[in-house]
């Protein structure tokens, strides 16, 4: 297919690498243009403009925020008005619910197609072609797309014909993922506090109750301080936690827990811990417990 790709940062390139592997033209736009230039080697095509990057059967964006992606799709020469007719914008990014539903109505009323796709996994994930694909969308449309959710995740889960579903299962698996960092960050500070080793606490864990990769992946961050480089920085985290605890408000669902992580979270970025990974809630508990 001839696709295009806007987002080359921690999650896009290694996903816009899997599409050309995949046999898929692709043309590449990214704010920083080194980034998309240094794809041109894989023979991918440099956009000068989003809107050159939208002129296919499909354009994915991965883009930070609602922000981002409003400014590059919703503008006067961005994707909805640049995007052919009954192509198709593929939204990967974790972005509010009402976002996804405004990007949607656009997009109907240009003739042309939108699905939301977020993707559970880490920047290596993305690379190895192994992240988890939410996609809601119009069931033909999902079809059309299949090929290219194949190139980039091991499995695409269809959640409806409305975009904004996966978007709430997407804040709702996120929330969950904050949770367990913040609720693994606690108890290692306690074992800590009793002189059991955090590696020592992960084993057990991990390998009788909560034999899951994340509290794998996690675990292991927090126990070996791992914070940076970071795969996912904790503003980012900060920013899908205040979409789920707004999409909750928006249909009276109440979320206690994603308050207190919130909170630790504002914390944390008040203790000066912006750049590092969102697992550094882990620090946070252990500096709370005089660690």
């Amino acid at each position: 297919m001839n696709v295009g790709f806007i987002g080359l940062g921690k999650m896009g390139r290694g996903i816009a690498e899997n599409l050309l592997k995949a046999g898929h033209s692709l043309t590449v736009y990214n704010r920083t243009r080194a980034r998309a230039e240094s794809l041109a080697a894989q023979g991918a095509r440099v956009a000068a403009t989003p809107a050159d990057a939208s002129r296919g059967d499909a354009v994915f964006t991965m883009l930070a925020d609602d922000a981002a992606l409003e400014s590059v799709a919703l503008s006067d020469s961005g994707i909805v008005a640049s995007l052919p007719r009954g192509a198709v914008h593929i939204s990967l990014a974790t972005i509010s619910v009402a976002l996804s539903n405004r990007l949607a109505q656009a997009h109907a009323r240009a003739g042309s197609e939108f699905v939301a796709a977020p993707v559970f996994g880490r920047p290596e994930a993305a690379a190895a072609a192994k992240m988890f694909v939410v996609a809601a969308g119009p069931a033909a449309v999902l079809a059309r797309c299949q090929p290219l959710f194949d190139a980039i995740g091991q499995r695409t889960f269809p959640m409806g014909d409305q975009p904004a579903s996966a978007i709430a299962v997407k804040l709702a698996g996120n929330f969950m993922l904050a949770s367990v960092v913040e609720t693994l960050g606690e108890a290692f500070a306690l074992v800590r506090k009793y002189g059991i080793p955090p590696a020592q606490f992960l084993d057990l864990i991990t390998s009788s109750i909560f034999p899951a990769p994340v509290y794998k992946a996690y675990g292991t961050l927090i126990a070996e301080q791992r914070f940076q480089p970071a795969g996912f920085q904790l503003p980012l985290g900060l920013k899908d936690v205040r979409l789920a605890l707004a999409a909750a408000e928006a249909v009276g669902v109440p979320l206690p827990v994603a308050s207190l992580v919130r909170d630790q979270m504002l914390t944390a970025l008040a203790r000066g811990f912006g750049e590092s990974d969102w697992s550094v809630l882990g620090k946070l508990s252990a500096e709370n417990a005089g660690l």
